[in-house]
């Protein structure tokens, strides 16, 4: 029987990661991992787990599992999978006020979207509004991540 995982876990997968950290899902255990791409890069050039400091060395070990691909790990969409921008262009035209969603949607059109962005929701005192779109955003690619890849998931 397959192991069921949380997906509030995959979520905070998919919400910590950064340019130096990935995250995957041991699907035998349900539990998810993130790895730094130094832990990646310990594990490719075969570095001595001794090497490391304690609280790191179980995550080279893991990451010496994810590189040796025994199917136990499968990596987690990567923020780039995400597109954080497609989710603010999509809050653009889901708001009633028109008028600020067409601000909105122009500044995110130029360098420093992302700043002015954040911004104006708080500008504008829409962003609860905002958040609460983005969470069910980030919440349904982890639905469909794990439907694509058969994994079973509690909603709780």
């Amino acid at each position: 029987m397959a192991t069921r995982v949380k997906l509030d876990e995959i979520i905070e997968g998919l919400e910590f990661q950064s340019d130096e950290s990935s995250s995957f899902l041991n699907k035998k255990t349900g539990e998810v991992v993130l790895i730094t791409d130094e832990e990646l890069n310990a594990a490719e050039e075969n570095e001595p787990v001794e090497d490391f400091p304690d609280w790191q060395q179980d995550q080279v070990k893991i990451a010496k599992e994810i590189i040796a691909e025994t199917g136990d790990y499968i990596s987690l969409p990567t923020k780039f999978d995400i597109h954080e921008y497609s989710i603010m262009e999509g809050f653009c035209t889901s708001l009633d006020k028109q008028e600020i969603g067409d601000i909105l949607c122009e500044l995110i059109n130029s360098s420093g979207a992302f700043r002015r962005f954040k911004d104006a929701i708080h500008e504008y005192d829409i962003a609860d509004e905002w958040y609460s779109h983005r969470n069910n955003a980030i919440k349904e690619i982890a639905i469909e991540w794990c439907q694509e890849n058969g994994i079973e998931f509690d909603d709780r």
